[in-house]
């Protein structure tokens, strides 16, 4: 019996020099992907990728469609092992490599559109103006009396609904380090991420607003397999939805819980795959849903048993 096998895209901090050159060294279509990217963004970002420096490689506008790359370049060689899924989802900037397993946006739109996603993305917040943190420990609802308390006149969200007993926060750098004393005070674990910006909070309003028009200028096709999105944790129906949910995602929280639990519940999906760097969706996996089967593609020799377990 074939196994109904779903897609997810990591978002960033999955990042590392190096990423992807295994797979476009033994697959033409994934040299391909890196060449388009090239060309599509008029700097040597394979370099990037594959040499760094990484403190280059993990500036937000760069970043962004070296992710894109990577993940698609994958998935071109496991496309090519005929490998198909029956849903897919991404992880915040994860969801536009999602779209493009869908058919909803080509390769290139997909590293212009997240390309300048980056840019202004970093430009909404001054640097050292915000902060996020990983709360862990915690029940959902705790953080969330967590944010109401430590907001106070600053802004404060909950950004990141990562797995049970892991959740971000986001906002002012003031506020956040508030949340974090609180939430250790009340014995949950919490940590500063190491991000350039207070992603997935209201403080991101400018970034929608600078890329609304970039997405609506851009074709969106309907999907052709369900594209479940972070904002609503359902699938996009359309392509316009699917346009919609990714401007929306800028400033709204990152559903993933939930994502996952439609993909399986609603979805059929018994088995997911990482198609990206690192194995840290998996992870979330192993926690949202031990049942589920978890593949990692670790490199291109992992392909082999993806192909078996797929039959």
């Amino acid at each position: 019996m074939t196994i109904r096998i779903g897609f997810i895209f990591p978002g960033q901090g999955s990042q590392k020099v190096g990423m992807g050159r295994d797979w476009a060294d033994a697959f033409p279509a994934s040299r391909a992907v890196f060449e388009e990217a090239d060309r599509v963004l008029g700097f040597d970002l394979t370099r990037l990728c594959w040499e760094g420096p990484e403190e280059e490689l993990t500036l937000t506008a760069n970043l962004q469609p070296a992710l894109v790359a990577t993940s698609v370049a994958m998935l071109r060689a496991v496309e090519t092992a005929g490998v198909r899924p029956v849903a897919v989802a991404g992880h915040s900037l994860g969801e536009y490599s999602a779209l493009v397993a869908a058919g909803t946006l080509e390769l290139a739109d997909a590293l212009r559109l997240t390309r300048r996603r980056g840019e202004l993305m970093q430009e909404a917040v001054p640097v050292g103006e915000g902060a996020m943190a990983a709360i862990l420990a915690l029940e959902d609802d705790a953080v969330r009396e967590i944010v109401a308390e430590a907001a106070g006149s600053d802004v404060l969200a909950v950004a990141n609904l990562n797995a049970p007993g892991q959740v971000v926060v986001a906002g002012h750098r003031g506020a956040v380090e508030r949340a974090v004393e609180i939430a250790r005070e009340r014995r949950g674990k919490p940590r500063l991420l190491p991000v350039s910006a207070p992603f997935h909070c209201p403080l991101m309003a400018p970034a929608r607003a600078g890329l609304a028009p970039v997405l609506a200028a851009t074709t969106f096709r309907d999907p052709e397999v369900p594209v479940v999105t972070n904002v609503d944790a359902a699938p996009a129906e359309s392509g316009a939805a699917a346009r919609d949910a990714l401007e929306r995602q800028i400033d709204s929280s990152v559903r993933w819980v939930e994502s996952v639990e439609w993909m399986i519940d609603h979805g059929g999906v018994e088995a997911f795959v990482e198609v990206g760097p690192g194995a840290v969706l998996l992870n979330t996996i192993k926690r949202i849903r031990p049942e589920a089967m978890r593949i990692e593609l670790r490199g291109p020799e992992d392909l082999a048993n993806l192909t078996e377990e797929a039959r």
